[in-house]
């Protein structure tokens, strides 16, 4: 549950087994560790070596799967996937993993990130007579892969990834192996564990530890893996390579007990806090964070200021998340519905309210006017990132320029735009100082283009939406 993020959606989640007896059940309870990351539709893809079982729908993960079905997918390697609709839209066939059978072998793909040049390429391959199934820009990849002609799977996966640009963490399963790849920037975070003798993909290392697997390592930028019977073999498929991993990770779409570049999401984002009262501390009698993500970053905020750290805001864990209803006004509702003032609390207290991040502007205001009536008597808005100004194309599902609160109005408007005292946001420096504390040499840095328009690929015209460009 986010805190004010709620305008974002999350990108996607990928996992995959490849030699456990229950591949398939592994994969569920991975894909319940990752069910933060997409609540649109889920599927999974098995193999025994010489068949391929799917199945995938709309939903939860447990809404999906039922233990029927689990022991009807049967095989000792899988791939899973947990999304929401960013590039393609929410209809079935967009569901991953997506599934071709071709004469020789089957492939599933599963990708979190989004392509920046997908319509480029699909203009192209149906220009050469490719029928395109889907929306969605992973389905371009299996075309490509399979436009390689004669070539053995991997260098055609190779000059497949050469081909694409933009975002992706990508897991590739034929009948006998998986393929694993990342794109050269490293943008959507995938690593991979062990199990035993089996080997574990995920795009977030808490699924690790929900099934009993040892992290090993992260999957580096520009590297395509291969596994099978005989083990584990690396490549790169691109010599340019320079990572900048989505901040937005550290700020909110991780899991705080989930580790990107072996740092710990939880200690980064209360360092987050820290930095921010450094630079914005405020006379206050208690600090409070809007559940969930919020709380590691009030927790730092709090112990920096010297302020008692208490529970102000309390979440019902039963209602729905709030951007995924159709209309602002259930929206809204959405909110006075899940979170609820604690008044013993706040009451005569002058508050600070940590929150991750702002976008539309709708909920923070909302928050603002629920403390105050609980008896707050000053509310103090502090945000543990910078304020986002720019759609992001990597695969997150971004408000259009338009309906981005920081990117029409002024930090004085903002606050009072949602009725809060004070309004401060973390600073640029003061995110990237948080996401690579204690780094002796900083080797790369992080992907900040919502909050400066400074993007790290080229973004093709093809990828701004009409209202865009306007």
């Amino acid at each position: 549950m986010p805190g004010e993020i709620r305008g974002l959606n999350e990108e996607c989640g990928v996992f995959g087994v490849f030699g456990h007896p229950e591949a398939a059940q592994l994969t569920y309870y991975g894909l319940h560790a990752l069910q933060h990351r997409g609540q649109e539709g889920a599927g999974v893809v098995t193999t025994d070596g010489e068949n391929v079982h799917a199945v995938k729908g709309h939903g939860l993960v447990n809404e999906v799967f039922s233990e029927n079905q689990l022991v009807e997918l049967v095989g000792h390697a899988s791939v899973g996937h947990v999304r929401y609709a960013t590039a393609g839209d929410g209809g079935y066939e967009n569901i991953q993993p997506l599934l071709f059978r071709t004469q020789k072998e089957s492939m599933a793909l599963a990708h979190n990130g989004n392509l920046v040049n997908a319509q480029g390429l699909k203009n192209q391959l149906e220009a050469q007579g490719s029928i395109l199934q889907t929306t969605s820009d992973t389905e371009v990849i299996a075309h490509l892969i399979q436009r390689a002609g004669n070539v053995y799977k991997e260098e055609a996966i190779a000059q497949a990834l050469s081909m694409v640009k933009g975002a992706y963490s990508l897991a590739i399963l034929t009948e006998t192996c998986m393929y694993v790849a990342m794109d050269p920037r490293g943008l959507r975070p995938l690593s991979i564990g062990k199990l035993g003798d089996a080997y574990i993909v995920s795009s977030e290392t808490c699924a690790f530890d929900v099934i009993g697997a040892t992290h090993v390592r992260e999957v580096k930028p520009g590297e395509l893996i291969k596994i099978d019977e005989d083990g584990m073999k690396s490549r790169r498929f691109t010599s340019k390579i320079q990572r900048t991993l989505c901040s937005m990770e550290y700020v909110y779409f991780s899991r705080p007990d989930s580790d990107l570049d072996g740092k710990n999401v939880h200690a980064s984002r209360k360092t987050m806090g820290r930095k921010l009262a450094e630079e914005s501390f405020v006379e206050a009698d208690v600090v409070t964070g809007v559940p969930d993500s919020s709380i590691s970053a009030a927790i730092g905020y709090a112990e920096e200021a010297s302020l008692p750290y208490e529970l102000g805001l309390i979440k019902n864990r039963y209602v729905g998340r709030t951007f995924i209803q159709p209309s602002q006004e259930l929206r809204e509702q959405g909110v006075k519905m899940k979170l609820s003032a604690v008044r013993g609390i706040v009451e005569g207290k002058r508050v600070v309210m940590v929150d991750d991040s702002i976008v539309r502007g709708t909920t923070s205001r909302r928050i603002v006017q629920m403390l105050k009536d609980a008896g707050a008597t000053e509310v103090h808005v502090r945000i543990a990132s910078p304020p986002i100004k720019n759609p992001c194309y990597y695969g997150i599902d971004t408000s259009t320029s338009g309906e981005l609160l920081a990117a029409t109005r002024t930090l004085e408007e903002m606050k009072e735009e949602i009725g809060a005292d004070s309004l401060h946001f973390l600073s640029t420096d003061g995110l990237e100082s948080s996401i690579h504390e204690g780094e002796q040499s900083l080797e790369h840095g992080s992907c900040q283009a919502c909050f400066t328009g400074n993007y790290p690929t080229e973004i093709f015209p093809s990828t701004i939406p009409p209202y865009e460009k306007e």
